[in-house]
């Protein structure tokens, strides 16, 4: 909690003058019917079919509210030009990410640590959620609904065939793919298809979350250290990844990544849940798991991966939040809740008797004792191009200067946020 109130950035660049007159503009709407209407904009496209489905379902058996749900493709860029027009929807669905961070900062979202529905989300993805921000807020700023994962997708019948076991510890896994190699040598133990720059996001942060401090960038932030410090040895294992994948990663995208793994010619893949129903459409019968990759130094310090996928944000120019915090409440019932996590594979935010993908079996554990960390790329400016800045420390194999231009990129791309987080301890 906050010693003193934070004075939060104007919205998007824009004066301050703007910013505040958004306060006074209503969003929620009354409907020539009498009912009060409740506009979702969510950025998940792919779930389009799934909202239909509920928004059908909560309009069927609500006389006083009508729920109305867009998922518009590039959502975010869409409600950052509402938001300038000040036109706002009730409820915003967006993912843990930088976005948010700087919708959070921006005043435009709307404290609602009084929505009933928070008592049911898990507490780790609640404080996923309060990590993301730049500094500690006074109060919560966003409902928690699904997450994904990262880790090492694994081709489960292909390990069962050959005999090969879910390595615990870098060493074993290196021993994994060494043994791989000499025993199927038409197949790689892992692929990358590294052409497009944020696929390498995926192994960076599931291997370097096990191995710095959790609140590494705020530390960074503070003066109090230096990314050089902690990611020598993550970037070394980033390449020594590269020995055992396809030749010429670089020239090959995520759908040939997928698509080759779901092909058999790779026994492991390092990514996340979301590349599931890709590699599915290729290979709908394919056994596919995902293991925490295994680069903490005691294996029971291995973390997982795993941010939140999507949540509920209120608006803070909302004027009917009863409303909202009913549709909040039917969204997250545990029975929509597994409606969506069958469709979409996710992960609930929500605490409950759910029923899971078996893509999560070896990762439960994990899931239930909350060992979860968010993505580390949620706290990087997108002007600072960290997964090209990685691909070319690959490509170059120079890690000296891939850590000497991450901490200057860093200062020059954060200075705003690093001034934010100064002033914030300067008064603690």
């Amino acid at each position: 909690m906050l010693n003193k109130p934070i004075t939060r950035r104007s919205l998007l660049g824009l004066g301050a003058a703007g910013a505040a007159s958004l306060l006074f503009s209503g969003c929620t709407t009354e409907r020539a019917d009498g009912k009060v209407e409740v506009e979702i904009v969510s950025y998940k496209q792919e779930a389009v079919s799934i909202f239909d489905q509920l928004m059908d379902e909560f309009n069927s058996t609500h006389d006083d509210i009508y729920l109305n749900i867009t998922s518009p493709a590039d959502a975010v860029t869409i409600m950052k030009t509402r938001f300038v027009r000040e036109d706002y929807p009730d409820i915003i669905g967006i993912g843990g990410d930088a976005d948010y961070a700087n919708f959070v900062d921006s005043a435009i979202l709307a404290n609602v640590s009084d929505c009933p529905t928070l008592d049911k989300v898990s507490e780790a993805y609640q404080d996923i959620l309060e990590s993301v921000t730049y500094v500690p807020m006074d109060g919560i700023y966003g409902v928690p609904y699904v997450a994904n994962a990262a880790g090492m997708l694994y081709n489960k019948d292909m390990f069962e065939e050959h005999g090969w076991t879910v390595p615990e510890t870098w060493d074993e896994m290196i021993a994994l793919f060494e043994q791989i190699k000499s025993e199927t040598p038409d197949i790689y133990p892992i692929y990358l298809g590294y052409l497009d720059t944020w696929t390498i996001l995926s192994p960076w942060n599931s291997i370097t979350i096990n191995m710095v401090p959790s609140d590494l960038a705020r530390q960074v932030n503070s003066g109090k250290a230096k990314f050089s410090d902690y990611y020598r040895e993550p970037a070394e294992r980033m390449l020594q990844l590269l020995d055992y994948a396809e030749p010429g990663p670089f020239a090959y995208a995520y759908n040939d990544a997928c698509t080759a793994f779901a092909r058999g010619q790779s026994a492991m893949y390092p990514c996340g849940s979301f590349a599931v129903p890709q590699i599915l459409s290729v290979n709908p019968e394919m056994n596919i798991g995902l293991f925490a990759m295994p680069s903490a130094e005691n294996p029971d310090d291995r973390i997982v991966v795993s941010g939140v996928d999507l949540q509920w944000c209120v608006a803070e120019t909302c004027d009917h939040k009863d409303a909202v915090y009913e549709v909040i409440a039917f969204l997250n019932e545990q029975e929509n809740v597994q409606t969506y996590i069958d469709n979409q594979r996710a992960i609930p935010c929500t605490e409950g008797d759910y029923t899971l993908d078996p893509l999560y079996d070896d990762i439960l554990p994990f899931l239930d004792e909350g060992k979860v960390l968010d993505y580390l790329d949620h706290s990087y400016q997108s002007s600072m191009a960290a997964d090209a800045q990685l691909q070319t420390m690959l490509i170059n194999k120079d890690v000296d200067a891939f850590l000497t231009k991450w901490d200057e990129d860093w200062q020059r791309y954060n200075r705003s946020v690093i001034r934010k987080v100064q002033e914030y301890e300067s008064q603690q």
